[in-house]
């Protein structure tokens, strides 16, 4: 009979394992529960799959070919790291993190036994944060043409001109509001992620998301994230609100999300399944 293969969502400490409270759920494909495979210190929690179910090819054509599938799987992995994350200091492993072994996925915990040890000493105790703004473009260029010092020192000279040069120099203008818009984006997103950085024991910024991933009619123009103690989140939250008041002038909307499973402040190298 062939093994089963070996689903992971995420290693926990072994010291924060308690096999009596260790939660029922049902696990990847719905027939196996979750379960804690245990080596040494460090215990991953994982659930059986069928190996003929899950081959590689098959997965593969299920994420690209089968979005119902894709949509209801994703949302499963991620429900199970939230209530791991409440539970446990859990270090995350990617969607459809699928092994061949227990054996398999002793070699990863014990060959990076340094590295998960060093993961769970830092994000223990303390809480992921994700930080998006959003910005109106409308509605701050609007406020850029307003009050920008640029743009009101472009028109007076504009107006100084011949009738005929002016109407080109005029036609100018919005090109002009774009770059100075994203200069005062860019000054207000940095400064705000330069005050949030300094509740944080780590931040960095991400890369930006489009329109079609954030599903939303704005823009999103800062998108960063934010290591915290678990103390420090209430300032943090209410510093954002502060924020949000200040900047919601000039078309801009933050959304502070969280807490979430350590994604990006806890990560394991890829190995062989």
């Amino acid at each position: 009979m062939t093994a089963k293969k070996i689903y992971v969502y995420g290693f926990i400490p072994t010291s924060e394992l308690n096999n009596d409270t260790f939660p029922e759920h049902e696990g990847f494909d719905e027939a196996e529960n979750l379960y804690p495979l245990t080596f040494d210190s460090i215990t991953a929690v994982v659930s059986k799959l069928d190996p003929d179910s899950y081959t590689e090819e098959i997965i593969e054509d299920k994420i690209n070919n089968d979005l119902a599938w894709l949509q209801k799987k994703a949302f499963h992995h991620h429900e199970v790291l939230m209530m791991l994350n409440k539970l446990y200091t859990v270090i995350p492993l990617s969607f459809c993190t699928i092994y061949n072994s227990e054996e398999r996925v002793n070699e990863t915990a014990s060959s990076q036994a340094s590295d998960l040890e060093d993961s769970f000493n830092e994000i223990a105790g303390r809480e992921e944060w994700n930080l998006k703004i959003y910005y109106d473009e409308d509605k701050l260029k609007e406020e850029v043409n307003a009050n920008n010092p640029v743009m009101q020192e472009k028109r007076d000279e504009i107006e100084k001109l011949s009738p005929g040069k002016q109407f080109f120099e005029k036609k100018k203008l919005d090109k002009l509001a774009e770059k100075e818009m994203e200069k005062e984006l860019n000054t207000i997103c940095e400064a705000v992620h330069h005050d949030l950085s300094e509740l944080a024991v780590r931040a960095d910024v991400k890369k930006l998301l489009g329109k079609d991933a954030t599903g939303r009619k704005d823009a999103m123009s800062w998108n960063s994230v934010y290591l915290l103690e678990k103390p420090d989140v209430d300032d943090f939250i209410n510093t954002v609100t502060e924020k949000e008041k200040e900047l919601n002038q000039s078309g801009l909307k933050m959304e502070a999300t969280g807490p979430w499973p350590a994604y990006h402040f806890s990560n394991l190298q890829k190995a062989e399944k």
